[in-house]
């Protein structure tokens, strides 16, 4: 009797298990990580080239640079989740804490990717706004950030966290 009763309950969970992570719904998770990733970096790109074009005409310190262009990434990053879940109808305080569980990770991934690209890129902080290596330099490290936060998304997704809880809080 105990094999009859441990057999369904071993089957079970195996089978609910490889139906979520089966092959039809990954191209869904990919499709639902790419457009977070998007979304997040739309807002951390604002930011982060605002900041990098104010430090440099006001001619910051690199270090001084990278903070106001973080400082704004995370501002922008934020506020391209946060606003759409107010007009949504979402109360102050829901739509700040689905903001910040939704965007934190990602954002904060894409800083470190995309200051750490301008610092190693030889020249791109020196660059001046005219020159074609400053904007060469903070497109490509902004692509490239993106990328690296595509997994990152990908995974929380997956797990019911980062972006999945702005989409469920707009699908409410």
């Amino acid at each position: 009797m105990n094999h009859v009763h441990h057999h369904p309950h071993d089957h079970a969970p195996a089978r609910h298990h490889h139906g979520a992570a089966g092959s039809a719904t990954q191209p869904g998770l990919n499709a639902i990580a790419l457009r977070a990733t998007i979304h997040c970096l739309s807002g951390c790109a604002v930011g982060e080239v605002l900041g990098m074009v104010l430090g440099t005409a006001w001619g910051l310190s690199n270090g001084a640079t990278i903070a106001l262009a973080v400082a704004l990434a995370f501002a922008f990053g934020y506020a391209f989740t946060f606003f759409p879940l107010l007009r949504s109808g979402m109360s102050l305080r829901t739509a700040a804490g689905v903001t910040f569980a939704a965007d934190t990770a990602s954002i904060t991934l894409m800083e470190i990717v995309d200051n750490g690209m301008m610092l190693v890129i030889p020249g791109a902080m020196d660059a001046g706004l005219g020159q074609p290596l400053f904007w060469g330099a903070l497109a490509a490290s902004l692509l490239i950030a993106g990328a690296a936060a595509f997994p990152l998304n990908r995974y929380l997704i997956e797990r019911g966290k980062g972006h999945a809880l702005a989409h469920g809080a707009h699908a409410q």
